[in-house]
């Protein structure tokens, strides 16, 4: 989550605008990001918030609302938050700003208590009056889907990270398979080891030939994105697509992983167990499957926005 505000960053930094430089110069500080998206019930994303941004008289915005799966939540020193400030109802808009840890008004209560990904510390964060100052005010746009270089960077950096985190799941996941099937032996076949099995070949052949598939469509899309992709070209499926890809491939490298490794996979002392729980993360780590697939198919029918 710390890249998510980084890569944004650098995406506005590449196109001329300093806006948001400042995160650039903490990041190099040493200091740490985290994302306050996640709102109970809010399956409309960035289009809208549960949160709410008011306005104030010397620019600056007060939150006050719930933010769940904060990552990072006892390490970041900057928190990225949006919220909605409907004081104009006839025009909502979506307030993107970010909260120091130092400041009044937020606290994180120990909610992360989940099947995978325990290590992230997504704990539930309470916004109580949390004000972020006018120079901390990234962007303020309409509510609905946004259209902003911002918006587009987090976007940018996000999913092709996410991509590049489940595929390291699996690639782990089928180095520590092979290298299981290398030294167990079997009885069955003379005591040789199992990579001498044909299942386990075709086993390992398959993991093999998702993982090159991953890597290639996650590589080749942030490669145009960094590029710049064309004014015409359906990018965010792209990005999506690289995403969705990565979490649905890695889920399969990871189950054919515990077969080739067999029972012992089961252990929770092993590693494989910490991964087969991990990589079930990615079918709901926003955007989750059902709205990856949704939002692909309408930028490729021309809809995208208008359902």
């Amino acid at each position: 989550m710390h890249l998510y505000w980084v890569g944004a960053a650098l995406h506005l930094h590449r196109r001329g605008d300093t806006s948001a430089q400042w995160i650039l110069e903490e990041a190099g500080a040493g200091k740490v990001f985290a994302a306050g998206h996640g709102e109970p019930g809010n399956d409309l994303g960035l289009a809208w918030s549960s949160v709410k941004a008011t306005p104030l008289a010397n620019g600056g915005y007060r939150f006050d609302g719930r933010k769940i799966f904060t990552s990072l939540a006892p390490a970041w020193d900057w928190l990225g938050v949006h919220g909605i400030d409907d004081s104009d109802p006839q025009a909502p808009k979506i307030v993107h700003a970010f909260i120091a840890r130092d400041a009044a008004g937020h606290r994180t209560v120990q909610t992360w208590d989940a099947l995978g990904l325990r290590a992230t510390r997504s704990d539930d964060t309470f916004l109580e009056g949390a004000i972020a100052p006018r120079d901390k005010v990234i962007r303020v746009l309409p509510a609905g889907i946004p259209d902003d270089p911002f918006v587009d960077g987090i976007l940018g950096a996000v999913l092709p990270g996410l991509a590049a985190v489940y595929y390291g799941i699996a690639k782990r996941a089928f180095d520590l398979a092979v290298e299981s099937a290398k030294h167990r032996t079997s009885p069955a076949i003379g005591g040789r080891t199992y990579a001498f099995r044909p299942l386990t070949q075709q086993a390992v052949a398959q993991a093999a030939i998702e993982l090159d598939s991953i890597e290639a469509l996650f590589e080749r899309v942030a490669n145009r994105w960094w590029d710049g992709y064309g004014a015409d070209e359906p990018w965010i499926a792209h990005l999506l697509a690289a995403k969705q890809h990565a979490v649905d491939g890695a889920l399969r490298v990871v189950n054919l992983a515990l077969k080739i490794a067999g029972a012992a996979s089961l252990s929770r002392h092993g590693e494989l167990e910490r991964l087969y729980r991990d990589v079930r993360a990615g079918a709901f780590h926003p955007p989750n499957a059902d709205a990856s697939h949704e939002v692909i198919g309408q930028a490729w029918l021309g809809v995208l926005g208008q359902v």
